[in-house]
C-alpha cells in the first residue's frame, strides 16, 4: 500500500459488540491508523459489502501434519491412543523434504486464511534432513515455511523448538525423532536469525516442545539466551493424563506446577492445558502467561476437555489453534470449544457470563481476541488503532443466517453457520484470495508422493 485507503462498513465487532456505520482507515504501512462507529461513508472509500470482524491468530500450528490429517482414523488393534497415534505422524515427518513443505504449508495457508486466522504461529520442531543430519543452510526448513507463507499472503509466528529428550526419564531423542534435535542455543539463533531476515509479515520468537522433550537445564538455558528479549515463548503442557502421571514420577509435581515453578510471564503461552487444578490456574493466571486450546485436535485425539470456566473466570489470555489441522477454521474450533463443555457437563452456554457477556460466542471470541496479540508476538491485534488492517467480511446469506437480527450474529455465526462465511479476507490491508488452484495441484503432488504407493 503506497497511500491512506479508507474502507467503510454497515457493522463491525468494536468493543464486544457489533457497531454501525464505521470506517476504518489504514495507513500507508498496512496498519490501522484510525477506526471510529457512527460515522458516514466519506467520498473515496470502499463501502464493504457486510459486517466486518477481526481475524484471530492461530496460535499453535504444526504445518508439515495437514499431510497426515484424516489418515489416521482407522483402528486396526484393540487400543489407539494419543500415543500410537504419534508414532503413526512420525511416518510423515521422517519422509518431508522443504520443497514438500513448502507447498503442503501453501495449502495449509491458504486453507487457514479462509478459515478466519491471518495469523499462525508456526511450532516448528521439523528441522534436519531425513537422516537427521543439518541440512547446508539448517533453517532450510524454516524458509520454505515463510516462502509458502509469502505466497499466500498471510502473517506467520515461526517458533523454532527445543526438542532434546525423549521423556521424563530419558536422556536425548529416540531413532524417529532424528529430525527434531535441536538445544537452547540452536534454537535462539534460529529465533535470531529470522527476525534479522526482516521478511515481509514474518517474524520468530521460540518454543520448548514440553517438558518430557526440555530437561530442567535446556529450559534454564533457554531462559538464559532469551533473557528479557520480548518475543513470544511456546511450550506444549499438560495435554495427556499419562504425561501428568510421568511428571508426578519424575518431579512430583503436576505440569503445570513443575512450569509455573520456571518463573512465567505474559511472553509464554501454553499449549492445551487440558489438565489442571484449579490452583494451578490460579498461578498461570498470576503470571500473565496465556493459554492456548486445541479443541478440534484435542477431540481428535481423545486428549480430554479443558477446564474452558476455571481459565476464563481467571482472567488467563486465551487462544485456539488448528495444531494436527485436523479443523482449519475458528468457527469450529470455538463452536467444539463450548460444546466439548456442554457435552461433558450436560447443561448449556457454559462459557456464558451472565450479567457480563451473556453471549456465549461474544465471549469465547473476544477472550481469543485479547490473547491473540501476545501469542504472536505482535504489539496490537483486533480493529484497533495500531494494529495490523486485518479483517474479514461476513457473507450473511452465504453461510445461512440470514434474518437474523443484527445483535445475534456473532452467536449464530459460531452456532449456526455452514459454509464458507467469509466475503472476503484482509491482510495487512489488503483482499487475499481464498483459493488457488496451483497451489492445490503442488499439495497432491506431495500427498501422492507421501501415500500414492
Amino acid at each position: 500500500m503506497t497511500a491512506t485507503t479508507l474502507f467503510h462498513a454497515p457493522l463491525a465487532w468494536l468493543d464486544g459488540r457489533w457497531q454501525p456505520d464505521v470506517l476504518l482507515r489504514v495507513g500507508a504501512d498496512g496498519h490501522w491508523l484510525d477506526v471510529r462507529a457512527g460515522l458516514p461513508a466519506p467520498e473515496g472509500a470502499r463501502r464493504l459489502d457486510g459486517p466486518v470482524l477481526p481475524s484471530l491468530v492461530n496460535a499453535h500450528s504444526h504445518a508439515f501434519q495437514r499431510a497426515f490429517a484424516g489418515l489416521a482414523e482407522q483402528r486396526a488393534r484393540d487400543s489407539d491412543d494419543f500415543w500410537s497415534w504419534r508414532e503413526r505422524m512420525y511416518g510423515v515427518a521422517l519422509r518431508i523434504t522443504p520443497d514438500q513443505l513448502r507447498a503442503i504449508a501453501a495449502q495449509l495457508y491458504t486453507e487457514l486464511l479462509a478459515g478466519g486466522y491471518t495469523q499462525v504461529c508456526e511450532f516448528h520442531y521439523l528441522h534436519h534432513r531425513e537422516d537427521g543430519q543439518p541440512y547446508d543452510d539448517d533453517l532450510a526448513m524454516s524458509w520454505a515455511l515463510a516462502e509458502a507463507a509469502r505466497d499466500v499472503g498471510i502473517g506467520l509466528t515461526l517458533l523454532p523448538v527445543l526438542y532434546a529428550h525423549a521423556g521424563f526419564a530419558e536422556t536425548g531423542l529416540r531413532d524417529t525423532q532424528r529430525r527434531f534435535r535441536t538445544d537452547a542455543d540452536w534454537v535462539w539463533r534460529a529465533c535470531q536469525r529470522i527476525n534479522a531476515a526482516g521478511l515481509p509479515l514474518v517474524s520468530a520468537g521460540v518454543a520448548l516442545h514440553s517438558l518430557r522433550a526440555a530437561h530442567p537445564e535446556d529450559i534454564r538455558h533457554l531462559q538464559q539466551r532469551v533473557g528479557t528479549t520480548p518475543v513470544p515463548i511456546h511450550i506444549h503442557v499438560a495435554e495427556q493424563q499419562q504425561e501428568v502421571r510421568d511428571c508426578l514420577a519424575a518431579t512430583g509435581q503436576r505440569p503445570l506446577a513443575a512450569l509455573a515453578d520456571y518463573g512465567l510471564d505474559p511472553r509464554w503461552q501454553l499449549v492445551h492445558a487440558t489438565h489442571s487444578t484449579r490452583g494451578e490456574i490460579d498461578r498461570i493466571a498470576a503470571s500473565g502467561a496465556g493459554v492456548v486450546i486445541c479443541p478440534g485436535t484435542e477431540a481428535n485425539l481423545g486428549d480430554g476437555l479443558a477446564d474452558l470456566e476455571g481459565w476464563l473466570a481467571a482472567g488467563v489470555p486465551m487462544t485456539v489453534g488448528s495444531d494436527s489441522q485436523v479443523t482449519r477454521f475458528w468457527v469450529e474450533e470455538l463452536r467444539w470449544l463450548e460444546y466439548g463443555q456442554r457435552l461433558g457437563q450436560q447443561r448449556r452456554n457454559v462459557a456464558a457470563w451472565p450479567g457480563r457477556q451473556p453471549s456465549t460466542a461474544a465471549r469465547l471470541f473476544d477472550a481469543c481476541l485479547k490473547g491473540s496479540a501476545a501469542a504472536a508476538g505482535l504489539g496490537a491485534w483486533g480493529l484497533v488503532p495500531g494494529a495490523r488492517a486485518d479483517f474479514l467480511v461476513l457473507d450473511v446469506a452465504g453461510c445461512g443466517l440470514s434474518g437474523l437480527p443484527a445483535d445475534a450474529l456473532m452467536d449464530g455465526l459460531i452456532f449456526a453457520s455452514q459454509g464458507q462465511p467469509w466475503r472476503e479476507v484482509f491482510v495487512a490491508g489488503v483482499s487475499q484470495p481464498l483459493r488457488d488452484a496451483a497451489r492445490t495441484h503442488r499439495f497432491e503432488a506431495v500427498m501422492q508422493a507421501c501415500w500414492g504407493a
